[in-house]
């Protein structure tokens, strides 16, 4: 028997995701109370509105991104993003990840998660200082060895310095492997035997976008030890 894993933050009003990135603005376009002039009695809807910069919450990098030739949000391929094999690799307490936490691996088509920890702090201060990243030389290796897609469950995959180079990002965007930042909940995930879904909206001209992002996990998989 399968189960679900919710891997993605909620939005909710006024949420802050990443330093100076205004948090979103629900709003309501349609009351219930205004509806009952339109339907016919005992009829009512509620049709809600959002603003919300692209990048809010736990969200899908497309090549676009960072590249003005690369796939946006509506040329990314489901295949790409959905039902994909999933890898957790363990990075807990570090605060760059090397090659080393990828020894023998197999990561080829893989959607590969970072699991740090470090969304325990989403919602401080803390999230947004000294966060856990991807070092360049395993960004490159997982370009060689062919990661369909990497997440992780920090602030950014790179080091965020003011003004500060995001090799990571160039590197995986570069070769077509989205990324997905700001994930949660991997500790509950096994080391592997699921299947990874990150689906955005099919907007033209984003890069980024919010995701429902989930694991469906097999029933003969465990999660680490110590796991909730």
């Amino acid at each position: 028997m399968t189960r679900l894993v919710e891997l993605s933050h909620r939005i909710i009003e006024g949420m802050r995701t990443y330093p100076g990135v205004p948090g979103p603005r629900l709003g309501v376009h349609l009351s219930r109370e205004a509806s009952r002039e339109i339907y016919a009695p005992g009829t009512e809807f509620h049709i809600g509105s959002i603003e919300l910069v692209a990048n809010t919450g736990t969200y899908l990098d497309t090549p676009y991104h960072r590249y003005p030739e690369g796939p946006d949000l509506s040329g990314v391929p489901l295949e790409a993003i959905a039902d994909l094999p999933g890898l957790v690799v363990r990075a807990e307490g570090l605060r760059s990840v090397g090659l080393d936490r990828f020894a023998g691996a197999d990561v080829r088509g893989k959607a590969v998660l970072i699991h740090t920890g470090w969304d325990r702090h989403f919602g401080t201060d803390d999230y947004f200082h000294g966060h856990p990243y991807l070092e360049p030389e395993a960004a490159g290796w997982l370009v060689e060895r062919g990661a369909a897609l990497v997440g992780i469950d920090t602030l950014n995959i790179d080091d965020t310095p003011p003004r500060g180079e995001r090799p990571a990002h160039t590197l995986l965007l570069g070769a077509g492997i989205p990324i997905v930042e700001h994930m949660t909940g991997l500790a509950a995930l096994p080391d592997a035997g699921f299947r990874f879904h990150a689906a955005p909206p099919m907007v033209a001209g984003l890069g980024t976008f919010p995701v429902r992002a989930y694991a469906v996990v097999d029933g003969q998989a465990r999660p680490p030890a110590g796991s909730v």
